[in-house]
């Protein structure tokens, strides 16, 4: 961590002296003094930090050194605020000059001194250095571990949803599990707890059985909630509400906000009374006055309802009366699970090298069968070299103690990581427990705290993307979301890490948590990073780079911002704020602006002077409650293009004409762009602007207009065809296309979007002889596609070879369509489909048997003939056989009473409750 701050500040030293070097005067000598003195530290550090558990000394030097590059890094940021960053140029910048220098002479005086003092310091660091490089006999030319070529490894599975924990030792207390849900019909409510030890797999369990078929099948309503130390009742309620709505796709009622808690309780009660028979999972309850909190919200009714709890606090489980003899006490794994567990993590389930037999026995023995320890022992050595049975007995000799020893183990894993990822997984302390987090804003927040490194031939945002891939794959961090691809979508870290990292956090002084109650620093203790929990205090520095505001009750953005002129990164998002002051210019280091869901529809002409600016998100929701209208874009300055560095322009409102269009084309830079209110005519000036943007990667294009009202978008063009080869870059690079609005035919283009994984077009409108399917269905890497009102004809037929990798499809509101096909042969990959408002459908998909992967079949508000032919099959008809193979069919309709119901299917049996 310390080499880490140590190489940030000598690459901002090299920079100040390169660029601000006339502004340091006499201070250029002893800044350069700092910056060669640093990089002798840093070749030292690197051993130095991988042996200072071993001695005090060496922990003691290594403090000194990194709160010494805090304090060069603060003296930094106040001289660049003070004096840096001023061009003036002819007689009138001279005399500003004068005027700058003459006021700014105390301050400089103060400067000089710290660096002074800075160097003072560093002087005795140095010394000490010196000291120890002799006494311990480093030689800091060696840099640690050997790098060996990869072919020489075994090499790691690259899965990110690969749960390995699950895949040993868990068929016979999963079906245990069961058997207890199962058992019976009691009309008393029945809580079975799973009590054991963080890192035993109690959530990989639970979860393991809350997802299986024959448990789905008798409980149709279903929700997991994790409750965590650090419990806010009412937020749970909330949770529980919205994941008993979310099956329904309709939004959750707006009251529930201002809700009591005993108003959320009966809230809960009344659904779950009228919806039928339920089975909730509780997951890492602390408290045992928990039960007796939430029991009063769940309805006992006469449908054998199940609860289960997981624990590690066994008087919890106790504490649940309704528990009676159901609680399940974990064990360890057995010898022989732990040793497929550990082989399946190092060496992909091969067979472990004979010389290493030993030490792999002697290091799995101390894991105690915790398959935490076991995955983050694994993770690794699975970097290691096999054919360096020394690296594995110097990991052996390492481990010690009992829970303290799983302790040792992940700590052993986070000195174990590259300097460049230690800071990345200390970051993660800033989030409260067990909170899910985004890996979009995870990496951003990194990259804006300036953790990630520049590597060629690859974008920033694409090398903090495997800076995450690396945390994953060594098991210190968990995807619990993914997005198509296995791209993670939101992750956690395990409580047992994320107390170790917590105090790896406290000692390097990373970040400062607090519940956000009064609190005192040490004086000798400075604040880097204060993540503050359960409060909307915030915190306020002048040298303060990221802010994150998002949901705070605010309308206007604090003028106090625009104060913090080193701000790299600004969220507003879900705020009510609806106006960007001119101020905004003033944050000349913004990188990052987020006004996503909020009232903001322009920006000032001040925008253009952030060219540091790489994310721009500013949008609203059209239909809060319906995404298929798309959304809200803000109008900007007429000459956005001067923002080159943007990568990420969402969205931007192109209603003002093609000069906006036409400025788009100079953003070279952008990955995603989502356009709104686009004009017919200024189509041929889009193609024209898309061209250039040989890194796009996401591509979203509404018309002006809204659903059946929407405009022509007109994206045909023979001069400026996007088709051409010309625009070979743009057509390789597209991954995700989005079109709102009418089409006359499908893109000419469309047919070469290779890497193209997902396509969404709402309310085309594309007549029966312009077949979209026919553009899209050798797309290779095609994964999802959603229609809605995209096409006016009778038939769509899915051809014999064609959509090989298609997993997800949604077809809604396309009122005219009577037949689907589905040839023998095509879309042979696909998981889950989607029919809604098809009102002339009157059958299945022919051929539906052939998609023998289907897991997942949603009928929402379809035709009563669809819906009659469904539900009232019996086992020797031939639509029972056509769709026998489907484990869950969920039928949505409105009924008569203007209540909305879901039924769910399985076999012959039907499921029904209202929403």
């Amino acid at each position: 961590m310390a080499e880490t701050v140590v190489s940030f500040v000598s690459n901002r030293l090299a920079t100040l002296l390169q660029e601000e070097g006339s502004l340091l005067g006499g201070l250029r000598q002893e800044v350069q003094l700092i910056k060669d003195e640093l990089g002798h530290m840093k070749a030292f550090l690197k051993v130095a930090e991988a042996k200072e558990d071993d001695d005090p000394r060496l922990q003691e030097w290594i403090k000194q050194v990194r709160e010494a590059a805090y304090d060069i890094e603060d003296v930094l940021d106040e001289f660049v605020l003070g004096f840096a960053g001023y061009r003036h140029h002819g007689f009138c910048g001279s005399l500003q000059r004068i005027l700058k220098a003459i006021k700014s002479l105390p301050a400089r005086h103060q400067v000089s001194s710290e660096i002074q003092s800075i160097k003072s310091r560093i002087k005795n660091i140095s010394e000490l250095r010196r000291r120890y490089q002799d006494e311990f006999g480093i030689d800091h030319r060696v840099t640690g571990s050997s790098t060996m070529n990869d072919s020489r490894r075994y090499s790691r599975d690259d899965a990110l949803l690969v749960e390995e924990a699950k895949l040993v030792g868990i068929d016979q207390p999963k079906q245990h599990l069961i058997s207890k849900l199962l058992k019976g019909h009691d009309h008393q409510l029945k809580v079975i707890s799973v009590v054991g030890m963080a890192g035993l797999g109690k959530t990989t369990l639970v979860k393991k059985v809350h997802e299986d078929p024959e448990v789905r099948k008798n409980f149709p309503v279903r929700a997991w909630v994790t409750v965590s130390q650090t419990c806010d009742f009412p937020k749970l309620l909330r949770d529980l509400i919205r994941q008993l709505n979310k099956d329904l796709d309709k939004s959750v009622p707006q009251s529930m906000e201002s809700m009591t808690t005993a108003g959320l309780k009966e809230f809960v009660k009344d659904f779950l009374r009228r919806a039928g028979r339920y089975a909730i999972v509780f997951d890492d309850v602390w408290d045992m006055e928990f039960w007796n909190e939430i029991k009063f919200a769940l309805p006992e009714g006469n449908y054998g309802n199940r609860v289960m709890l997981t624990t590690r606090n066994a008087d919890v489980a106790a504490s649940c009366t309704e528990s009676q003899d159901c609680v399940y006490r974990m064990k360890p794994l057995s010898n022989e699970d732990s040793w497929t567990l550990f082989c399946n993590k190092i060496f992909k389930g091969n067979r472990c090298p004979a010389h290493l037999m030993d030490v792999a026995k002697a290091v799995l023995d101390k894991c105690d069968g915790l398959p935490l320890a076991i995955l983050a022992i694994g993770g690794l050595l699975a970097s290691k070299d096999v054919s360096r049975i020394d690296e594995w007995e110097m990991i052996q000799h390492s481990l010690g103690g009992k829970l303290e020893r799983v302790k040792r183990i992940l700590s052993l894993s986070y000195n174990d990581l590259p300097s460049h990822l230690k800071p990345c997984l200390l970051y993660l302390t800033i989030y409260p427990e067990d909170y899910p987090i985004n890996c979009q804003m995870l990496i951003l927040l990194w990259i804006a705290e300036r953790f990630v490194e520049w590597r060629e031939g690859m974008s920033i945002e694409d090398a903090a993307w495997a800076y995450l891939r690396e945390l994953i794959n060594r098991s210190l961090i968990q995807v619990t979301e993914a997005f198509y691809e296995g791209t993670p979508h939101t992750c956690r870290i395990h409580d047992l890490l994320r107390e170790v990292i917590l105090i790896k956090s406290r000692e390097q002084n990373m970040v400062t948590v607090t519940t956000g109650q009064p609190m005192t620093c040490p004086s000798e203790e400075k604040v880097r990073r204060l993540a503050i929990h359960s409060s909307s205090n915030i915190l306020r520095s002048k040298l303060l780079k990221v802010l994150e505001l998002g949901g705070e009750e605010i309308e206007e953005t604090p003028n106090e911002i625009f104060n913090l002129l080193h701000l790299t990164y600004l969220s507003l998002y879900g705020t009510k704020v609806a106006r960007v002051p001119r101020a905004i210019g003033k944050l000349q280091h913004l990188e990052y602006l987020h006004l996503g869901d909020t009232r903001v529809r322009e920006l000032p002409v001040e925008i253009l002077k952030l060219l540091k600016l790489r994310y721009l998100i500013v949008f609203q929701r059209v239909d809060p409650s319906d995404d298929s209208y798309g959304f809200h874009g803000f109008k900007g300055p007429s000459k956005l293009g001067g923002l080159l560095a943007l990568q990420v322009l969402r969205t931007i409102d192109a209603s003002s004409g093609s000069v906006i269009v036409k400025e788009i084309g100079k953003l070279t830079q952008l990955r995603e762009l989502y356009i709104t209110q686009l004009r017919r005519e200024d189509g041929k000036e889009l193609c024209s602007s898309l061209v250039n943007l040989t890194s796009l990667r996401q591509l979203s294009v509404a018309s002006v207009g809204k659903g059946d009202d929407y405009e022509i978008i007109d994206l045909n063009h023979h001069q400026h065809s996007l088709s051409s080869s010309s625009s070979c870059s743009f057509l390789q690079s597209l991954r995700v296309l989005i079109m709102y609005g009418r089409l006359e035919t499908m893109p000419v283009w469309t047919t070469h979007l290779q890497n193209l994984v997902k396509i969404v077009m709402n309310w085309s409108g594309l007549r029966a002889e312009e077949d979209p399917l026919e553009s899209l269905q050798h797309l290779p890497n095609l994964d999802e596609i959603s229609f809605c009102g995209s096409y006016q004809g009778e038939r769509l037929c899915f051809k014999a070879g064609g959509f090989l990798k298609l997993k997800r499809l949604w077809l809604r509101r396309m009122e005219g369509l009577r037949w689907m096909t589905v040839e023998e042969g095509a879309c042979p990959n696909l998981r889950k489909l989607v029919l809604e408002q098809l009102p002339s459908l009157e059958d299945l998909p022919s051929a539906i048997q052939h998609l023998s992967h289907l897991q997942e079949l949603y009928l929402y508000e379809m035709s009563s003939r669809l819906i009659e032919k469904v539900e009232n099959q019996k086992e020797d008809s031939e639509d029972y056989r056509r769709m026998a193979h489907i484990p869950e069919i969920v039928i949505g309709f409105s009924a008569d009473d203007g209540e909305w119901r879901i039924r769910r299917l399985w076999g012959n049996e039907k499921k029904t409750f209202l929403a």
